[in-house]
């Protein structure tokens, strides 16, 4: 994602220790792009959907999805996205911990872009979000209507 596509990064993610890590680490990839981080499905679908500076009625965005939220799961939220014809080009990246493949195929069915298993490590899952920082550095993100 270079510096002259204003891309929003929409971070879905409960766990305020792993928000932290999270952005830290996209940080020290050199991505300076907005996040804006929601803390359950109901305020990131209002965002996602209804708010005018969101990504349905104001252009690109990435969404990393973590699939264990309070209030609904993260499959219902990538469903909803997937299914919207505004969102439906939005890059999706799951951030969980939920290695089943049962659930990891689910995911990819919905529509799903990456999915990544949160490692337990402390030092593992730097790596993995260091190495997801470097991913979102180069990837291209499609405008909305395009």
């Amino acid at each position: 994602m270079n510096a002259q596509n204003h891309v929003n990064i929409v971070m879905i993610e409960d766990d305020e220790g792993h928000a932290r890590l999270i952005e830290k680490n996209i940080r020290r990839a050199s991505i300076s792009n907005d996040i804006r981080h929601f803390l359950d499905g109901t305020t990131a679908l209002d965002y996602l959907f209804n708010d005018p500076a969101g990504p349905a009625h104001n252009g690109p965005a990435l969404i990393l999805l973590d699939l264990n939220l309070p209030d609904m799961s993260g499959t219902s939220i990538l469903e909803k996205v997937k299914s919207d014809d505004r969102l439906r080009s939005t890059p999706v990246v799951v951030l969980t911990t939920t290695d089943d493949k049962v659930e990891i195929q689910r995911c990819y069915d919905l529509g799903c872009n990456v999915y990544v298993t949160k490692p337990v490590n402390y030092e593992s899952f730097a790596d993995a979000i260091r190495q997801l920082g470097l991913f979102l550095s180069v990837i291209q993100i499609p405008h909305a209507g395009v």
